[in-house]
């Protein structure tokens, strides 16, 4: 091999390595420890709360929405929910008309997570890929539903057009069959081998969207794929956290992270150090997301069990669903309450002087205008959780 050779090697699949990655051993341990103990600890709070099935809805959509927004793209929420809901067999209690668009996205993040058990094939990725482009329109780029892409250079491009800046090229469309060979071949035999289940889905995700099979939608459909490989690692169906919002939340580092791992620094294996720490480090901050909306969930629960007799108007049980949601974390005052309960001023320092005087509400530090209160939790096993912090 020239040195003219060796100069043009700039990315992680034109190793000859590739795809045999190496991290560093010792930097994993800690961080799976971690994320294994929160994921202990939200199984454990899952048994508190009765019935799994909504929790499992709210994060199955929410990685739907999640994932698209990653790349700037919207969906109906609220048909995506009516759809997941019919299809997993949850009662609906505000179905909404579905689209053919929000049925496809439903279909495919419910095969990818409840079908966790079947071998991935080359037919499942295409029929994710025409879920995924179902009912999908836009007049900037047309994309065939179910192919491949073609044989134009892949590039990710940034920057005027005279100076772009290329953060990643992909294999070249005449390696796509045998690479994509390759990985299927690995993600079925790799769930019995001695990989960790966690460290296995942040090297699937790295390794497909690697590959960009597609012209459209690899981000999409990796991190359907890592829903998968997740499902695989709980060996279970049952979704309790969305991996999809945390890197939503951190879309920039996501997509740096990639940039810099897939960038070939030397001629040796393809080190991928970086990004399993990353990924292993998302996946705990979604775990961790996840369980505090199920303390949430168990604060709500024990103080209307406590409080559901008191004689509350429907606009104070109003703000206090939305206080125990989470939705007002430094509590809430008066013109707060006046435009949540939808009543006047006059009504609204009315309401909260009654919720003081039945012991629901607490004052926080501070006094005049900016009074500030929040739910009172008097019980031990919730108390300082009311606000959510």
């Amino acid at each position: 091999m020239g040195l003219n050779d060796l100069e043009q090697k700039q990315w992680l699949w034109q190793s000859p390595n590739w795809p045999d990655f190496r991290w560093e051993q010792q930097r994993l341990p800690p961080l799976l420890r971690r994320a294994y103990d929160r994921i202990g600890q939200l199984k454990g709070r899952m048994a508190l709360v009765e019935g799994h099935e909504a929790f499992t809805l709210d994060a199955m959509l929410a990685n739907i929405v999640a994932s698209s927004a990653i790349e700037s793209e919207k969906v109906d929420v609220y048909g995506v929910r009516s759809s997941l809901a019919r299809q997993l067999g949850i009662d609906d209690q505000n179905p909404v008309k579905i689209s053919e668009q929000s049925e496809g996205l439903a279909n495919l993040m419910r095969d990818a997570v409840t079908a966790w058990q079947q071998p991935l094939s080359l037919d499942v990725l295409l029929q994710w890929h025409c879920w995924l482009f179902q009912g999908y329109t836009s007049l900037m780029q047309k994309v065939t539903p179910g192919q491949l892409r073609g044989d134009a250079p892949m590039q990710i491009v940034s920057g005027p057009l005279q100076r772009p800046k290329v953060h990643f090229e992909a294999p070249p469309r005449a390696m796509i069959d045998k690479e994509l060979e390759q990985f299927i071949c690995w993600f079925n035999s790799s769930q019995d081998s001695d990989v960790d289940p966690i460290v296995r889905a942040g090297i699937a995700h790295l390794w497909f969207v690697t590959i960009h099979p597609f012209e459209d939608g690899n981000g999409r459909i990796t991190r359907a794929l890592t829903d998968r490989a997740l499902a695989q690692a709980d060996q279970s169906s049952i979704r309790m956290f969305a991996m999809s919002e945390a890197i939503l939340e951190q879309r920039k580092a996501y997509y740096d992270v990639l940039e810099r791992t897939q960038k070939l620094a030397t001629d040796q294996q393809p080190d991928i150090t970086e990004w399993l720490v990353w990924f292993v480090e998302t996946l705990t901050l979604s775990v961790e997301t996840a369980l505090a909306k199920i303390e949430r969930t168990v604060v709500k629960t024990k103080f209307w069990a406590r409080h559901n007799d008191k004689p509350l108007l429907e606009p104070q049980r109003k703000v206090l669903n939305r206080l125990l949601d989470g939705d007002f974390p430094d509590g809430i005052n008066a013109t707060q309450y006046q435009r949540v309960a939808k009543v006047s001023k006059a009504t609204a320092t009315r309401h909260l002087s009654d919720l003081l005087e039945q012991g629901v509400l607490e004052k926080l530090p501070g006094g005049g205008r900016s009074t500030r209160y929040r739910v009172l939790c008097d019980y031990p096993e919730v108390q300082n959780k009311s606000s959510f912090q």
